[in-house]
């Protein structure tokens, strides 16, 4: 399924990336990209905070209560997987050709909605967690497969500079 969002909205969405000759340039559109990113881990902190406030725990340093774990928890795992996210996009600006440049802000896009669907289905039930996590982890780890082959097989002369 992230594929063919990745595609349909490469080909239809009317915007295309500003002209990035540089390296530097290409990092820092990367940077503000996944600004845009930090939207459902910054909206899962204030829920986390409010169900942490309405809880009606007498030990605020006891046992969590499932509404106050399933906001901590998506948090936590949001921010381990924004940070390798954030490191393969910045890597992955690097080996992108111009016209392919208009990935960055789409995979930014995908990771901030398959973030939402993940927290969503986990406070359905942890079974329909699943479907949310790969449309994280799977674009992921296509990023670092990339990535090792571009630094590898594609530019193994310039691996570290």
């Amino acid at each position: 399924l992230c594929p063919c969002l990745i595609y349909g909205a490469y080909i239809f969405l009317p915007f295309d990336a500003p002209l990035l000759p540089t390296v530097s340039a290409r990092l820092v559109y990367t940077l503000r990209c996944a600004a845009f990113a930090t939207f459902p881990i910054v909206l899962g902190m204030i829920v986390s905070a409010i169900s942490r406030l309405c809880s009606s725990a007498l030990e605020p340093f006891g046992e969590l209560r499932r509404e106050v774990e399933i906001h901590r928890t998506y948090v936590s795992q949001s921010v381990h997987l924004f940070i390798l996210y954030f490191f393969n996009m910045a890597v992955l600006a690097t080996y992108l050709p111009q016209a392919l440049l208009k990935l960055i802000p789409l995979l930014t896009g995908l990771f901030a909605i398959s973030r939402l669907i993940f927290w969503m289905s986990y406070a359905i039930g942890r079974s329909f967690r699943a479907f949310g996590f790969s449309m994280t982890f799977l674009p992921l780890l296509a990023m670092l497969i990339w990535n090792l082959y571009g630094m590898f097989v594609l530019e193994p002369e310039n691996l570290l500079s």
